[in-house]
Formats: structure tokens, sequence, C-alpha cells
């Protein structure tokens, strides 16, 4: 019988490793849920690390739970803190993102085609509020995840399948981490609001095929993150 050998070392990337380190440090300084994080200029000056590579770390930590990035409100600790290996969790995420993508495009293309046929004009004012509001969000220099999220669940209200709703409940929290990768890449919320609207305008118009090839574009534009990138 062939001996095995150990799988082969997988080299650590500079974000993951001072995500690595941010966690330690709050672990080591008895942070709490609800506490903050110091501001990204001073936390990258203390790791020695560009702001870039920082906000990296930050974004992967906010994926996998163990922070939530506020608008005006800094980097605050969740309830979801880990005091486990954090990169182990990071590859992980990173590892089940291609499946994700895969059944979210499945889904929510049919959904928008769907929510061009059957959609209701209290639909189509749900679905442009959710416009309105990512909108405001960005130009005040937030990411529109709220927004975002508001507008793909109109969008699947407006469909009326209840059984494909209860198929995106039970991947929400999963889509979620998707939303947020995606929306903290430079010019992305402009481009994914972009997109937004020619989904929305195909549902207005009434037009099945339209809606279900927009979505299909714009799923497939905010599949296009870091992490994926970095795995290559």
């Amino acid at each position: 019988m062939e001996p095995r050998f150990p799988r082969p070392v997988l080299r650590s990337r500079l974000y993951e490793q001072v995500a690595d380190q941010i966690s330690t440090w709050i672990t080591e300084n008895g942070l709490a849920p609800g506490d903050r994080l110091p501001p990204e200029r001073e936390l990258a000056h203390r790791l020695g690390v560009s702001r870039a590579t920082l906000s990296q770390a930050l974004v992967a930590l906010e994926v996998i739970g163990v922070v939530v990035v506020r608008h005006g409100d800094g980097t605050v600790l969740t309830e979801r803190a880990r005091t486990g290996p954090v990169i182990e969790a990071i590859r992980a995420h990173a590892d089940r993102l291609p499946e994700i993508i895969e059944a979210r495009d499945a889904l929510e293309s049919k959904l928008a085609a769907l929510a061009a046929s059957r959609r209701t004009d209290a639909d189509l004012t749900a679905i442009r509020a959710a416009l309105e509001e990512m909108e405001r969000d960005i130009e005040a220099g937030g990411r529109g995840v709220e927004a975002d999220e508001q507008f793909h669940g109109a969008i699947t209200a407006a469909a009326r399948s209840e059984l494909l709703t209860q198929m995106m409940a039970a991947i929400h929290d999963l889509i979620r981490e998707t939303r947020l990768e995606s929306l903290s890449q430079p010019g992305r919320p402009r481009e994914s609001l972009a997109g937004h609207r020619r989904v929305a305008e195909a549902i207005a118009a009434g037009d099945p095929d339209a809606a279900a090839q927009a979505m299909h574009e714009h799923v497939m534009l905010v599949s296009d993150v870091a992490l994926l990138r970095d795995q290559a």
C-alpha cells in the first residue's frame, strides 16, 4: 500500500495573517461584543501594513462574522466574534463561494423572470425604493449592503413563488457573505447599483427573458471577488 503523504502546506496570504493578528489582539485585550476596533489608519500603522491590506483583512473578518463595519461608526465586534483560528474560517468561506454563486445565479435569475411576469405596482414601488436607498447610502460613503438585500428581497416577493422563497431563505446567510465581500471591492457598490437598475427596468417592462439575463449578468459581476482571485 502506497504511503499517504501530508497535504502541501498552504502559504498564508498577507491579509489572512493580518486578520489572524487582529483576532489574537481582540482576545488578548479582552474585547467584547459591541467594542470598537481602533480607526483603520491607526490599526494599519500599529500592524505595519498598508490600508489596502488592512481593509481586505477587515472584510474577511466581517464575512466570517467576527466584526461588522458600519459607515460612520467604525468596525465593531459582533456576538459571533470567534476565538478559534480565523485563517481556516476565511479559507472555508472562499472554498464554498463558487457553489454559493452557482446556486444564487440559478435561483435569482428565475426569480427575476417570474417577477417580470407577476409584479404589481406595489412591487415596483418597493424595488424602486430599494434602489433609491442604495443610491443614498453610496452617495453618503456607504456600501449599500442593507439596501442591496432589500432590493433582492423585493424581487423575491414580486416573484410570488413560495418554494423559491424558502430556498432563498435557506441560503440567506451564505448570500450575505458574498454580498459583504462583493460590495467591499473598490467601485463595486456603484457597479452593483447599475446592475440593479437594469434588472428593475426589465421587470418594470414585463420582460422575463431580459430580467433573467440582467440578473445573471449582475450575479456574475458581483461574484468577482478578491477571495476567489487570490485562490487562483
